[in-house]
């Protein structure tokens, strides 16, 4: 059961926990300890404690069973150590007014009970009763009384404040949302500016006082503060199941703004919060803000809703869900009323619900830069791309070519195929669409008929209809073969085969297809077509992946007198030497492709061979010279792969801020066209922004990637964009987050191939927890990383573990365990003695130094001193000479202690002698060697020293 000392210390330890269901479940195993020991105020206490936990942790119903049983035992028996906490349980009585307003079940009579013993209790002890008026204020408009929520209002402003009122930013928050209720936005918004200058500490603060703004914000035009107060205040919310009422806010206020997609994202990411929403009340909020936000989007859309206990994972139409939705709010409101006897709270639901984007668009996104309407938006919801914003995606489309007026079936079929072949899209287009509306509705005969149905499918193709495209062309094939042309015949099967190649089911009889042909044509075709069909073997053989027989059928194709057709091998041969990992050669074919590109002037053809060139080239500045190029080209269909490669080029040349346009833009595109991979292109914008230094939007980014490749199942890519998002969190100080996500990581990586990384993310968890001072912790989380290396092989990273474990012991306070773990190091550093790599004479010296810390810190210095005989120059022959200082100073330390101040001065002479000058090593000898020499008489010898390295006698 353990002693009462440790069950206070295990209290302490859990008082110093995040918020959230790891305290509440470590402190409600700590009460049942509790309850088997003889100690009321330690049983007082660790009640009083768990109604903050439950009140901040998201359970907050729990709380009236801890505030009950300590108000009682107040009242019972008063003891000192109650009067010690007097003033913590009255500040809970706040908790438990708001509360019991958040539970329909809880009647409005109980309410006014607990008001009026908050009220006597306050005016017993000499407090203000400035916060009662607060709460009395709050329970009017709760039941929609708007002459006594006025009335309390003017009273709580004109009473003055004292200990137990609300924080400088909480009182703030409260007035501000009454008077953006009340139409009064601009004088909401100059409220809130001195409490935001000054410095809030509340645990509630900024984020709360931030999401009241909003609105305030947004009406009075300052666009960029509500933009910065949303992802201010929802970046530390987010993770907070306690938050779930203010998550609502943020969602509704993303629909308002019109960022369909934004508030999609926020609903899909907190949907399952619903199923352990911490009050009816939050329930409500979030539910009707969310089912609003659905309603701006295509009802088919789906929505991935994760498992609960009772429901499996599921993506559910957002329609039926927004309907869901609303029925749950609605009928949430109803109970409320019911409770309250009035319809304030139907109102509001049914105003929340009828929420529909308003005013100008305030792009809030970091990842999107344009608004973009989700597909199948209701009509007037969002705004489609306008007329600038599409010129600046692109360069224009070529124009097509004029028709002859006079032109006859066959000439418009032979300008269509000469366009085609020449990679003119317009023209191309332009000749068959004069066909069509020419002769479309007249009977053409069995050759005409077979040409156009060749044609379409080369249209087909270009639309990347495949299906459709193959069953064209095999339409074609037959009628030339009717018509006993089998050169035409070939030529058309030897396309059909790359159509085929390019599906899944296809590909065999593709490449059978295409290689009978090329068989064919080389008996029957010219040079070009010969050659031709050769590149359509080597292209089907390539979208089977298999690149070295492309390349070998490549070298076989002959020059011939077609640049087009040569321009097509060329950049068919980059790829396949890009694919098969051949550098060299892939930038020597790239750079030929470009070459000729440049020379017929097609800008399709220009823009690949760039951006093939881009992606070869060892200068990241000439890569992103082509990539302009490339750029200058495209065409609109191509400018997300464009996008992406001068992105990567960017990074490569450390242009990671113009990086972030460029993956932004992409990400942009990737949503309009409605493609594929915008999880993958966040994942690396998320980076850019990190490697940019804007930590906030790199966060936000990396968070709506890791919920992309969740939902596609993508877990490797997911696991390793959550690792990318835990060093963002660090950088932002948000240990916590950081922390969940190397345990999830952890969790994640169960299997035995995973097991060094997995140990990594133990490792490394414990490292930031001994950052923050949470050593127990981090111990425990060194300890499961050793064993994991040790079950993976991997000694010398065990060693180090064990060696971090025994510090993070050491410096808890755990003495008898850090000892325990010498032990342990001891046996590992022999288990390694005959390996001479530098890394593990590095770790077997850091273990003993380990050791030698952790006996000195027992009383054991005579013992600590014999272990770091020779550990110096152990470490300064692997060339560890900053270690070896430490080591040095540390034996100087431990001389003095046992007072052989004689040997301290002599030792730390020569280690000053050695270090640079400045260094915080200089600076430790050096106050040590200024105690020596006090230690030996020489009074005037340290005070000089003191003073020539600025240190005081206390340093």
């Amino acid at each position: 059961m353990g002693s009462t000392e440790d069950l206070w210390r295990v209290l302490r330890e859990v008082n110093n926990m995040p918020y959230g269901p790891g305290q509440i479940a470590a402190l409600e195993q700590l009460l049942r300890r509790v309850d088997t020991a003889d100690d009321r105020e330690l049983a007082f206490v660790t009640r009083m404690q768990g109604t903050t936990a439950y009140t901040y942790g998201g359970e907050p119903a729990k709380s009236f069973v801890t505030f009950s049983w300590c108000l009682a035992e107040f009242d019972r028996d008063p003891q000192p150590y109650h009067a010690r906490h007097a003033g913590q349980l009255l500040w809970h009585f706040k908790y438990m007014v708001n509360l019991m307003l958040k539970f329909p079940e809880v009647p409005l009579d109980r309410t006014y009970a607990v008001l009026d013993d908050m009220q006597r209790r306050y005016q017993a002890g000499g407090h203000s009763l400035q916060a009662v008026h607060k709460h009395r204020f709050r329970v009017a408009e709760h039941v929609g009384d708007t002459d006594a929520a006025s009335h309390w209002y003017r009273l709580w402003q004109t009473t003055p404040r004292d200990q137990l009122s609300d924080c400088a930013g909480c009182d703030p928050t409260t007035e501000v949302q009454y008077l953006a209720d009340t139409g009064k936005y601009a004088e909401a918004a100059s409220l809130a500016e001195p409490v935001l200058a000054g410095r809030l500490t509340c645990n509630e603060q900024p984020q709360a006082i931030l999401t009241a703004l909003l609105v305030p914000y947004l009406r009075t035009g300052r666009h960029d503060d509500a933009l910065n107060a949303h992802r201010t205040a929802y970046r530390r919310m987010r993770g907070n199941l306690s938050d779930l009422w203010d998550i609502g806010d943020h969602i509704e206020f993303c629909t308002v703004t019109g960022n369909e997609a934004r508030a999609l994202e926020l609903v899909e990411r907190h949907l399952d919060w619903l199923d352990r929403s911490p009050s009816p009340a939050a329930a409500m909020h979030f539910a009707a803000t969310a089912a609003a936000a659905l309603r701006q989007v295509d009802g088919g859309l789906t929505v991935y809703r994760r498992a609960s206990a009772d429901r499996p994972a599921a993506d559910v139409p957002a329609a039926r869900l927004a309907a869901e939705l609303a029925e749950t709010a609605t009928e949430l409101a109803a109970r409320f009323d019911a409770r309250n006897g009035t319809a304030r709270q139907s109102e509001l639901i049914a105003a929340r619900l009828a929420m529909r984007p308003s005013g100008e668009h305030v792009p809030l996104s970091a990842s999107v830069r344009r608004r973009v309407p989700v597909p199948g938006s209701p009509a007037g919801t969002g705004s489609p791309i306008g007329v600038e914003a599409a010129a600046a995606s692109g360069p224009a489309r070529p124009t097509a070519p004029e028709i002859p007026a006079d032109a006859g079936p066959d000439e418009l079929l032979d300008l269509a195929e000469s366009c085609w072949h020449r990679h003119d899209r317009p023209g191309f287009q332009a000749a068959l669409s004069a066909y069509d509306e020419r002769f479309g509705a007249t009977e053409p005969n069995p050759v005409t008929t077979a040409r156009r149905l060749e044609l379409r499918a080369a249209e087909l193709s270009d639309d990347e209809q495949v299906p459709v495209a193959i069953e064209t062309a095999r339409a074609a094939t037959a009628a030339y073969r009717e018509l006993g042309d089998e050169l035409r015949a070939q030529v058309v099967a030897s396309r059909l085969g790359v159509l085929l190649a390019m599906t899944e089911t296809g590909r065999e009889e593709g490449l059978a297809l295409v290689e009978a042909a090329a068989d064919a044509l080389d008996r029957l075709g010219d040079d070009r077509q010969r050659a031709a069909a050769r590149d359509r073997v080597a292209l089907a053989l390539m979208h089977g992946e298999r690149w070295a027989e492309a390349l070998a059928e490549l070298e076989r194709i002959p020059p011939v007198a077609d640049p087009y057709l040569e321009l097509r091998v060329a950049l068919h041969r980059a790829h396949a030497l890009e694919e098969s990992e051949k550098a060299e050669e892939f930038r020597s074919a790239a750079e030929r492709a470009r070459g000729l590109a440049r020379e017929l002037g097609v800008g399709e053809l220009l823009m690949s061979a760039c951006l093939a060139y881009a992606r070869s080239a060892d200068d990241p500045a000439e890569a992103v010279t082509a990539c302009d190029e490339a750029l200058a080209v495209a065409p609109p269909s191509a400018l997300l792969a464009v996008r992406v490669t001068r992105a990567r080029a960017l990074m490569a040349a450390g242009r990671a801020d113009e990086a972030v346009d460029d993956f932004a833009e992409a990400v942009t595109l990737c949503v309009e066209q409605g493609a594929t991979g915008d999880a993958l292109l966040r994942w690396e914008l998320a980076n850019a922004y990190r490697v940019a230094g804007r930590l906030n939007e790199a966060a936000e980014v990396a968070e709506e990637a890791v919920l992309g490749l969740d939902k596609l199942g993508a877990q490797v890519q997911a696991d390793r964009c959550r690792y990318l998002l835990a060093g963002i969190y660090q950088g932002l100080g948000e240990t916590e987050p950081a922390l969940a996500l190397l345990e999830q990581l952890a969790e994640n990586l169960d299997g035995p191939d995973n097991l060094p990384h997995r140990a990594e993310m133990l490792e490394e968890a414990g490292g930031l927890l001994y950052g923050v001072d949470r050593d127990a912790l981090a111990a425990e989380r060194f300890a499961a990383a050793a064993s994991t290396y040790e079950l993976a092989g991997l000694a010398v990273d065990e060693l180090r573990a064990r060696r971090r474990e025994a510090y993070a012991w050491m410096w808890s306070g755990d003495g008898a365990t850090a000892l325990r773990v010498v032990e342990v190091l001891d046996g590992l550093s022999a288990a390694l003695a005959d390996d001479p790599e530098p890394p593990a004479t590095y770790e077997r010296a850091m273990a003993t130094e380990a050791a030698a810390r952790v006996l000195a810190g027992e009383g054991r210095e005579g013992e600590a001193l014999d272990r770091l005989a020779g550990l110096p120059d152990r470490l300064r022959s692997i060339e560890a000479f900053g270690e070896a200082a430490q080591v040095e100073i540390f034996t100087g330390e431990l001389l003095l202690r046992l007072d052989r101040p004689a040997d301290a001065e002599r030792l730390l002479r020569d280690v000053l002698g050695g270090l640079p000058v400045g260094s915080r090593p200089v600076q430790q000898a050096a106050w040590l060697l200024a105690q020596a020499l006090d230690g030996l008489g020489r009074s005037d010898e340290a005070a000089e020293l003191r003073a020539e390295h600025n240190l005081d006698h206390d340093h």
